[in-house]
């Protein structure tokens, strides 16, 4: 049983899902990409004439920031769409996929660094003394990186954005490798000019772990990786606890940006009503989807454990049982209003419903017809008799 609330959108007109969710992350993003790109300028022009490797690597990082800041506003105007026709489950891993894009490209980018700040160290005549001017630039930086990395994860943790999450993990390893700088630069203008390098190079590694780190969460998620073993057994006492659920198996799940996607196979009593079982999974999925952060519910309705008992898979139709049964029963089958067939542990459990007023000889008849069935029948397990007013 699955959720009916990702109705299509036919519409063409942008309407976020999450309206305050899609706002906060258009604000914020903005904020970002100004802080980056007046970051980036100064640290890439001060650091050319300063003569500072490690702050033009520094802005480098800004730059990159910037160029994943608008990658942010992409990912958040397309992953924030209703769902449609082809994208049922919505669009939220579009912000999966934006920041395993991040990922990846500031993973390049630290190897890139790392890579040619090695290449320089051995070259020692191209490690030169930097400007002090450097240094100053770098502790702004430091302090911009900072206090944006604080509004960026509050935000994130208002609305509950992965993605934004990301990019203010983003920003707090851009504030750590302005520290770096600062060491480096402080280093050279002591007179230990390789400093500068080595601090490019620190820069360069830790760019390459941060996005390696975003790229690898993100692919995880891509091919469906579960939720935590805690976050699972919750979900499942939450199932447990459901009035007429006898049971539980098969309970997978799948992240899906912030959310998750639940299936579970619920076993109720195998001799209720379909609109009864159907109740008691909706019920269930109510339930899961209340307490916890899941998108959608497949509530799979079980009469008995798949997993222990024999297979009913290859037992026949209900129009070969019928014929079977009147093989054994005779004509006298055809006084019954309804025939009720239960498929359990591998054979099937019948009940004949007989009307009111029911003919005395014919209900004794049919009584011993039944009381002689074989035990050891291919299909039939159990046939009982119900007399009484019966609609339907």
């Amino acid at each position: 049983m699955k959720s009916h609330s990702n109705t299509p959108d036919s519409s063409t007109e942008f309407e976020p899902a999450n309206p305050e969710r899609y706002a906060a992350a258009q604000k914020s993003t903005w904020v970002s990409v100004a802080v980056n790109l007046l970051l980036s300028v100064l640290q890439l022009a001060v650091g050319f004439f300063a003569k500072s490797q490690a702050l033009m690597a520094d802005g480098l990082h800004s730059l990159s920031d910037l160029l994943s800041d608008f990658l942010v506003l992409f990912a958040n105007r397309h992953g924030n769409r209703h769902a449609d026709a082809e994208h049922p489950y919505g669009h939220a891993r579009m912000e999966t996929a934006a920041t395993l894009i991040l990922g990846a490209g500031l993973f390049a980018l630290g190897v890139g660094l790392l890579v040619t700040a090695g290449m320089r160290l051995q070259q020692p005549e191209l490690m030169q003394p930097v400007h002090p001017l450097a240094l100053g630039i770098a502790i702004f930086a430091l302090a911009a990186k900072e206090g944006l990395f604080r509004y960026l994860l509050a935000v994130a943790r208002r609305v509950r954005s992965q993605m934004l999450v990301a990019n203010a993990w983003h920003s707090r390893s851009d504030a750590f490798s302005s520290l770096v700088v600062i060491v480096g630069i402080a280093g050279n203008l002591l007179g230990y000019t390789f400093l500068d390098l080595i601090g490019a190079a620190v820069v360069g590694m830790m760019i390459a772990y941060m996005g390696g780190k975003l790229a690898f969460e993100a692919l995880s998620e891509l091919i469906d990786t579960g939720l935590s073993a805690e976050e699972v057994e919750a979900i499942r006492e939450t199932l447990l606890a459901t009035p007429g659920v006898r049971g539980l198996h098969e309970l997978r799940t799948r992240k899906m940006a912030d959310n998750a996607l639940v299936d579970a196979h619920i076993i109720v009593d195998p001799k209720i009503s379909v609109s009864e079982g159907h109740f008691i999974a909706e019920a269930a999925r109510q339930a899961v989807l209340r307490q916890h952060r899941v998108l959608d519910v497949m509530a799979h309705i079980d009469p008995e454990d798949d997993l222990s008992n024999e297979p009913n898979v290859f037992l026949p139709d209900r129009e070969a049982l019928l014929a079977h049964l009147a093989e054994l029963l005779g004509d006298d089958l055809r006084s019954t209003a309804r025939i009720t067939l239960h498929y359990l542990d591998g054979k099937v459990d019948a009940e004949l419903f007989l009307p009111l007023p029911c003919d005395e000889a014919r209900l004794a008849t049919l009584q011993r017809r039944c009381a002689a069935l074989p035990k050891d029948d291919r299909w039939f397990r159990e046939v009982s008799l119900c007399v009484g007013n019966v609609s339907g």
